[in-house]
């Protein structure tokens, strides 16, 4: 998809061209794909005749073919009833290779079914940030993700060298991942390493759980600090499953403080005033793909999680 940063200053208009990956695709699912947006803003856009194809407005029922040039407009103003919600997503770094995020809460990293509001490559497109055209068409230059309730630091890939060499390093476990998370309870031993296989939940699709035919899973954890019916705990991923630190910990009967689908209690998690799961990415650290060289990057837990912490601290 060429032409994705193609705007001018002040031009509200993304212009963008099919590829092979959207080849034969419904216009609402190119348009989701192209312009980083839920299925559902991709519909209402074509809707409102914010989107036309190769020059001329379109229809529900289309479909797109490798080289048609898209334009998708902005979301006319309004006095903010329905408006997209936006969320600034602050850069730590950012070089012709790689941006490196500090990920707010409540935002996903990519559009996925189900999911209706803002996200990171979204957000990164409207600030004009171009990522790589490596990948499934909705997750072009994602290399690994961060659940929408987590925080923290994360990188996604700008070039398409960086891409490849990114995601060998993931799946080769030569990243460096650490998180902080707090649990309920007082986990025994206070330092110790989780090794239980994680795999879908057999009654919930939503879900994951630690299962016998599931993929192999590891998580280190070592306790930092100890508050009145919670600890603080930091993490380090030998592997990155979905939900791991969630599932892990929820197997050992210490869910994460405010993660309501994998077992928090919710009066608990409503004294603290927390609307997600206390956890967020730290740190993260991998070899440069451009230039060899090992480089870490960190990010401070986000104010409603310190808050959360004072909320303890005062309790105590």
């Amino acid at each position: 998809m060429s032409d994705r940063a193609g705007t001018a200053a002040g031009d509200s208009h993304q212009r963008v061209q099919v590829d092979l990956s959207l080849d034969g695709e419904r216009i609402d699912i190119a348009v989701a794909a192209l312009g980083h947006m839920s299925r559902s803003q991709a519909t209402a856009a074509i809707e409102q005749g914010r989107v036309s194809k190769n020059g001329r407005p379109v229809k529900k029922s289309e479909r797109v073919t490798v080289g048609d040039r898209v334009v998708i407009g902005s979301p006319p103003a309004d006095d903010g009833a329905g408006a997209a919600v936006r969320i600034a997503v602050p850069l730590i770094y950012r070089d012709d290779h790689i941006v490196v995020v500090d990920k707010p809460p409540h935002i996903a990293v990519h559009p996925a079914p189900g999911w209706d509001g803002p996200t990171i490559t979204g957000e990164l497109a409207l600030e004009g940030v171009g990522l790589a055209q490596m990948g499934p068409a909705e997750r072009q230059g994602v290399v690994h993700r961060l659940d929408s309730g987590t925080s923290g630091v994360m990188v996604l890939a700008v070039s398409d060298l960086a891409y490849q060499t990114l995601k060998d390093a993931f799946r080769d476990r030569a990243v460096s991942k650490k998180y902080r998370a707090l649990v309920q309870g007082y986990p025994d031993p206070s330092s110790g390493t989780i090794d239980a296989p994680i795999g879908r939940h057999p009654s919930s699709s939503w879900k994951f759980a630690v299962t016998t035919t599931g993929k192999p899973a590891v998580t280190h954890y070592d306790t930092v600090e100890v508050f009145p019916g919670a600890t603080l705990v930091d993490i380090e991923l030998e592997t990155g499953r979905t939900h791991q630190i969630r599932v892990h910990f929820q197997a050992e009967r210490h869910p994460l403080v405010g993660d309501g689908l994998y077992g928090a209690d919710p009066t608990f998690t409503k004294r603290l005033g927390l609307s997600r799961q206390w956890l967020h990415a730290v740190r993260l650290g991998f070899s440069h793909p451009a230039t060899g060289q090992w480089v870490e990057f960190s990010s401070e837990p986000s104010p409603d999680l310190l808050d959360a912490l004072d909320a303890l601290e005062i309790s105590s």
